[in-house]
């Protein structure tokens, strides 16, 4: 589908962050990019860089834990009468807090965000797609996918979740041509976020212990373009400095 066609990112944020990176490499390859996330002033950006270097997106503010809001995103989708090539559920949402402090508030918001919001993605994103007969859902996991490992054990159990629906989601939809991936963020991703939060750990990391973001975007991409009789449903990435 590559010129034509559209894809969602949901969970754009910072300009130097993975859904950006996402959404600007999908319209290089002349895709019409709605990118989705809750603040319209870093979707504006976003958008405004897009739009600097050629492409076309539109940006709608939307929380991937109200259903209303995924609703709403998909309906602009089906609007534009443009093919869903790709949709990527990059929603991600942490906090450190060891069991005995976390509450069920923490461990609920926690579940909403990091895997509720992804059933709520995913259900509609699988729609079209099974009424085109192809398309490329992916959800951006983490570490944690896999292994529990305190204080972030709520976290876990929520991209645990998140995981279990997409293995659950190919089973289902890869026979009807919708190619459904999950994907593990297994290091620190070189981004704003990374930068701005916690960046004496990143600069002992150097260039070359940290997950580029255009590199990821280009494995994002190569995944959709798999051929069917090689689909991948599960990638993790990692720098090659990265203990595992």
């Amino acid at each position: 589908m590559s010129g034509f066609g559209s894809a969602v990112v949901i969970g754009v944020g910072p300009e130097r962050g993975l859904g950006a990176a996402l959404a600007k490499h999908f319209a290089a390859q002349g895709l019409h990019v709605f990118i989705a996330g809750r603040s319209a002033g870093k979707l504006e950006l976003v958008a405004e860089k897009i739009a600097q270097a050629g492409g076309r997106s539109s940006a709608v503010v939307a929380d991937a834990t109200c259903e209303t809001d995924v609703e709403r995103l998909f309906d602009a989708i089906r609007e534009s009468g443009l093919p869903l090539a790709i949709a990527v559920y990059n929603v991600d949402s942490n906090n450190c807090a060891p069991l005995l402090e976390t509450d069920s508030d923490m461990f609920s918001r926690l579940w909403r965000q990091n895997c509720l919001g992804g059933f709520l993605f995913g259900k509609q994103a699988a729609a079209i797609m099974q009424s085109q007969g192809r398309g490329t859902l992916i959800f951006t996991g983490a570490t944690a996918s896999t292994r529990a490992r305190p204080p972030f054990t709520a976290f876990a159990a929520a991209k645990a979740g998140l995981r279990a629906l997409a293995q659950g989601m190919a089973r289902e939809f890869g026979p009807k041509g919708v190619h459904v991936v999950h994907t593990i963020i297994d290091g620190v991703i070189d981004g704003d976020r990374a930068r701005g939060q916690f960046s004496r750990y990143v600069s002992t990391k150097g260039d070359d212990g940290l997950l580029k973001l255009e590199a990821l975007a280009e494995s994002y991409w190569a995944l959709h373009r798999q051929h069917p009789s090689a689909w991948t449903q599960e990638l993790d990435f990692r720098p090659f400095k990265e203990p595992f």
